[in-house]
């Protein structure tokens, strides 16, 4: 018998010896790439993946979208400078210009922006010097669920305690408040609409009893989508009743839209929906047309900071900008958060009817625009791993969320058809059942 070697094997073996143990999707997909387009990627040994990952959503526009490339060549070909620290050029003003169009006129009129270094994780640190040098204050509140980045402020903010566990000293005066969870119910009051109702007034009560041994806060940073936390979209009413708390109290208000912002829950930014204008507003993933860049924005009255207050070498990034601006320019001249709106409820459909097909299998199928989850039942939620190999298996890329890890995850690029659409729900509804026959 002849043994067969993937061209694969050596290089997944070198990437196992030499990087780092805190690599993450290497271990749970395991595929050396080795081309791109839309919304496949084919690795070395010839398969093709449907990619419903997209680099965790940093990829807009797909893989290699013509409108991202023809801005990289043409800024190459003009001799832009790659990197230019926060001095100003063209592209610069262009990309900061498409960028506060983009922003409701409520917001943009009065507000400034700050490039940070090229993780999400940095704008969240990034807001947090802001909001306490703007306030004075030092405590800072967020949402159990919640994710916000990796760096040592950002994941105090975490919901999630497996990555805090092992890590000392984090920023002090974290308080995480209850997120609305329709599928778990934070408050326990059983029926969703009173459990909403009941986390906004926990977080007013708290914040406004002079003995809850709370300080007063620099900020709240909350997503209105919850991402890694398994895809939970927060009731607009309760959204708005979180800006009127935060609004009162003088407490800026942080909207997270790193994964959510520019189109992909079917309106440019996701705060948008329930029609609450930030203090602040993060952003990166997206916002960089898929090369590295995050910004935070936000209102001229917490521009207090001194120069040199917050800096980073790649902030300059103009290549970033470049796509950047193409992506922009792109998503609102194709009025692609309309097509995503559409395109969700068509991605929902579809999962609705596998849900009722395995209902011992799938407990909630729920999202907004292209950021869509799906629960799995308490009972096999340890399968989850599986059902996520077994979509591997046959050519789906998914990622895993929320508590247990129990939450498929899709958030493919937002140019995706419906017959392709069609295709993912096909591939996962085969898993399923390949899941369900080996474990029911």
């Amino acid at each position: 018998m002849v043994t067969i070697i993937k061209r694969s094997t050596p290089i997944l073996e070198r990437q196992a010896r030499r990087e780092s143990n805190a690599r993450t999707y290497a271990r749970n997909l395991g595929l050396a790439l080795s081309e791109a387009k839309g919304i496949y990627v084919k690795d070395v040994d010839g398969k093709t993946y449907i990619d419903c990952l997209a680099c965790a959503g940093a990829l807009p526009l797909g893989h290699n979208h013509p409108a991202v490339k023809q801005a990289i060549y043409d800024a190459l070909n003009s001799d832009l400078p790659m990197q230019t620290l926060d001095l100003i050029t063209p592209i610069k003003d262009e990309f900061v210009s498409e960028l506060f169009e983009s922003l409701p006129a409520e917001f943009s009129k009065n507000a400034k922006i700050q490039f940070c270094g090229p993780s999400g994780s940095d704008a969240v640190e990034a807001a947090l010097k802001l909001v306490k040098t703007a306030t004075g204050r030092r405590a800072v509140g967020a949402f159990r669920g919640g994710y916000h980045g990796m760096t040592h402020g950002s994941l105090a903010l975490m919901g999630s305690l497996g990555p805090k566990m092992q890590v000392p000293g984090l920023m002090p005066d974290v308080h995480f408040f209850p997120y609305p969870y329709h599928h778990r119910y934070p408050i326990g009051a059983g029926d969703f609409e009173q459990d909403y109702q009941q986390c906004s007034q926990y977080l007013e009560t708290t914040l406004g009893d002079p003995e809850g041994g709370i300080l007063p806060l620099a900020g709240l940073v909350m997503e209105i989508v919850q991402g890694e936390g398994g895809v939970i979209p927060a009731p607009d009413a309760w959204v708005r009743e979180v800006r009127k708390i935060t609004r009162e109290r003088n407490i800026p208000l942080i909207v997270d839209e790193v994964q959510t912002g520019l189109g992909r829950t079917g309106t440019l930014y996701a705060f948008e929906r329930a029609g609450i204008i930030p203090d602040v507003i993060l952003l990166s993933k997206a916002v960089g047309g898929s090369l590295p860049l995050a910004v935070i924005l936000y209102k001229d009255e917490l521009d207090t900071w001194q120069p040199g207050a917050h800096a980073g070498t790649f902030r300059g990034n103009q290549l970033a900008m470049a796509t950047g601006l193409a992506t922009i320019r792109y998503i609102r001249e194709n009025q692609l958060a309309t097509y995503v709106e559409q395109m969700g409820m068509h991605f929902q459909m579809q999962l609705w009817q596998i849900q009722a097909e395995f209902s011992q299998i799938i407990a909630d199928v729920r999202g907004r625009g292209l950021m869509v989850g799906v629960e799995l039942s308490a009972q096999v939620r340890h399968l989850a791993r599986q059902l996520q190999a077994e979509c591997l298996d046959r050519g789906l890329i998914i990622e895993l969320g929320g508590r247990n890890s129990s939450v498929v995850r899709f958030l493919p690029p937002l140019i995706i058809e419906a017959s392709q659409i069609d295709d993912v729900c096909q591939i996962f509804r085969d898993a399923v059942a390949a899941v369900a026959q080996e474990n029911i």
